[in-house]
Formats: structure tokens, sequence, C-alpha cells
């Protein structure tokens, strides 16, 4: 069976299994600052940080002007707050500066463009500017997170060795156009119930016939 077709059964299994989610669109700001919150943490910190951050601070001439001794004491949760308050507070003054405290221009240039842009700012690496164009700009890409990572070379998609690159690269090319956002949200929810990185549960995987690892 070829790369797209097992793909195609694969997102067709995990909807089925894992219905009602949808790809809704943020605010490229926020979107840009819950995922600099969200980098090696769980997602239950992540939220808490970032709710507690933009109660405060939701802008980034707020982020830019605040106390970064209070970025540090509300993000705390999110781990590693130290070096991700220093990140939010510069990248917030770069985004004033650069684009008028909007990121909009950016949402709108082309995605290789786009993506250099963000990177070019502080604490933005290839996980998070894909994640800010997948959720923020709409963009057909597959972001690649520890979950994705996992499952991708389970599934015999991307080799051990290959790095963040190479495995967004297969995988959309293994992925239908129109469905790797969705592709990335099901294989993140299949990694957190079921395909965990230690005792995966086999008897509860809806695409154990599909995953080579599972089969060997």
């Amino acid at each position: 069976m070829s790369p797209r077709r097992r793909m195609a059964l694969i997102i067709k299994r995990l909807k089925e299994n894992f219905p009602g989610f949808v790809a809704e669109r943020g605010d490229p700001f926020l979107t840009l600052v819950r995922t600099v919150l969200s980098q090696n943490t769980s997602s239950k910190n992540a939220e808490a940080a970032f709710r507690r951050l933009v109660e405060r601070f939701r802008t980034p001439r707020e982020l830019a002007a605040a106390d970064l001794r209070e970025i540090m004491r509300l993000v705390k949760p999110s781990g590693m707050y130290r070096s991700k308050s220093r990140s939010l507070k510069l990248l917030s003054g770069q985004i004033l500066e650069r684009y008028g405290g909007d990121l909009g221009a950016v949402m709108r240039m082309p995605y290789p463009r786009a993506r250099l842009e963000l990177m070019s700012l502080p604490g933005v690496g290839h996980k998070t500017a894909d994640v800010v164009l997948a959720f923020a700009g709409g963009r057909d890409v597959l972001p690649v997170d520890t979950h994705v990572f996992r499952l991708s070379r389970r599934l015999g998609f991307a080799g051990e060795k290959d790095g963040y690159e190479e495995v967004r690269r297969k995988l959309e090319d293994a992925t239908p156009r129109g469905k790797r956002v969705l592709a990335h949200l099901l294989l993140i929810q299949l990694g957190r119930t079921v395909c965990r990185a230690r005792n995966p549960r086999h008897r509860e995987c809806p695409i154990l016939d599909l995953c080579p690892t599972a089969q060997a």
C-alpha cells in the first residue's frame, strides 16, 4: 500500500474515532504566545500559563511594556519560564517595531517567506512557526510536535534519524492536500490517548493493522 493511500485510511479512521476536530483560525499573536508557552511542557501546563498571561497582557504593546518579573510569575506553570518570558517580551517588541503590532501582513506572505519572518523572532523555531501559520494563517501545513514525531516513526512514514524538516516533508507528501492540519490534530490525539511513548494501548488502537511497528 502506498504511503498516500495508507495516510488517507489513517485519517479516515481517526476521524471516526475522534470526531469533532476542526481547525479554527485564531489571532496570530495570541496563537504565537500560546505556542511558545507550549514548548517542552504539557498542554495542560501551557494552557494554564497562557490563560494567566492573557488576563493581563493580550497585545504586543502590552507585553513589550510589561515587567519581565511579572511575565515570569504569570507563565511559571509552563516551565522554562525565564527563557520563555524573555522571548515573549522580546518578540512582542520586535512585532511592534517591525509590523506595527500586527502580524496580519506576515500571515498573507507566501509560506516560505512567512515562515522565515516568524522564525526570525526570538524563541520561534520551525514547529512554532508552522503552528502559527496553520492555526492563524490558514496554511495547509503539518506541524510536527513530540506526538507527531513519535507516530511518524512508528507508522513508518519517517526514519529514526530524520529531523523536523524531513519528517514534515514526508508526512505532507503522504497527506492529502487540505487535510494536513486535520492530520496534525488527529495524530496528536492518538499520541496522547493511545499511542503513548510508554506502554502504547495496542488493543485500543483504531489503526493497528496499518501500523508496521505493531505488525512487526
